[in-house]
This record gives structure tokens, sequence and C-alpha cells, in this order.
């Protein structure tokens, strides 16, 4: 399976191999949606809590005695039926939310996604992009060849670091750059157009033997 490969003015130099296993598998949206609802659960921080009766400061000493006032018995001011005390069935920090994601299905989602994108020409290969300085507005001017200049529209990823060319991508607000081993489903699904480095592509197949 080969595919163009562009030097930064985005005209084509060549081909570049791209590994079968990775980018030549079928479509499947169930799973992708199953992973990344699995992702954001995993995600999901537990912030409402309503405290028990237990947890309310204060309703240490009995309110009155048992017997002889007339009144009801109580044991604490901080009772669920007193105003200020504990809720009888409110959220607690204690629920987990947390969803166990197969690693091999994962993966297999993560190639349909690069599959799904590289079928509809939403995947470019460049040979390597090079600037003089870490300069915004240089960046800017090469990576206009290869999308449009709109919010999300461009996701760049690298084998590795690249001090530089991420100093320079920091203020873009159509493009975000990412590396392989940081790159996930939700970053390839959130930008429409993928732009890969040649060596980025060979580290791919390093990572998931292909």
């Amino acid at each position: 399976m080969n595919t163009k490969l562009y030097n930064q003015e985005a005209k084509v130099i060549g081909e570049m191999e791209l590994p079968e296993k990775i980018f030549g598998t079928k479509w499947n949206p169930v799973l992708v949606h199953q992973i990344v609802v699995g992702m954001d659960a995993n995600r999901r921080q537990v912030l409402a809590h309503a405290k028990g009766r237990g947890e309310v400061r204060g309703g240490g000493k009995k309110p009155w005695k048992q017997k002889g006032t007339g009144r009801a018995r109580h044991g604490s001011i901080r009772s669920p039926l007193w105003k200020g005390g504990g809720v009888t069935f409110g959220p607690t920090k204690e629920r987990n939310f947390s969803q166990k994601m197969n690693k091999k299905a994962k993966q297999q989602a993560l190639f349909s996604v690069l599959s799904k994108k590289l079928t509809d020409q939403e995947i470019k290969v460049v040979d390597d992009i090079k600037i003089k300085n870490a300069k915004t507005k240089e960046v800017a001017k090469i990576l206009k060849n290869f999308f449009p200049m709109k919010k999300n529209s461009g996701l760049i990823i690298l084998a590795g670091t690249n001090t530089e060319l991420i100093r320079a991508t920091r203020n873009l607000g159509f493009a975000q750059i990412s590396s392989v081993n940081n790159t996930s489903i939700k970053d390839l699904l959130l930008y429409k157009n993928i732009l890969f480095f040649k060596d980025a592509i060979t580290k791919l197949g390093e990572v998931y033997k292909a």
C-alpha cells in the first residue's frame, strides 16, 4: 500500500509505503464509538459529593433529653431531618464511571480511524519540514499548503520531538502538533486532516509491529 510523498511546498516528490495492517483496516464505527465513550468515561472526574450525617460538621451533642420535653426524640441536629443536616441519598465521590477497554480493541479502533482517513484522502505524508526560525508566521505559511486555515483543520504527527516546530505551532488556531506515542483516537477524530512526517510512519509501524 503506497501513498504520495510531499515536500514542505506540498509538491509530490515520490511515494511512501504504508503498513497494510494499520492503514488497510475495515471501517468499524461501532468499535470506534465504544472506545471513544470508554476514554471519556475513564477521564471523567467525580466532583459532585453530598455529605452524609457522619460527614457534616457539628451535632455531637444530643439536642435535648430523650423524654419529658413533649417534643419528638432526636439524637443529633445533623440528622437528614434537620436543616443543615446530612443528605440521605445524595451523590457521592465513591462513584466509579471507568470502563474496561480491551487493548486489542483500542488498537483496532485506531487502525480503523487511520484507514478511514486515508480512504477519504485526509492523510498526507511529508518528507520533512525545515524552518529557519521558530516563528508561528513561518510555519503557518508552510502548513497552509496542506490544509485550510480553519479551526481544528490539521494535526501534524511527528516521530519524536522537534522543539522548534512545536514552539512555532503552539499558537496556531487551525493546527496542532503531536507525536506517534501521544496521539489518541480522539485527536484523529477532532482534526479533519492529518499530516504525517515520513519518519513518523516508520515509527508507527515499529510501535505496532506492522
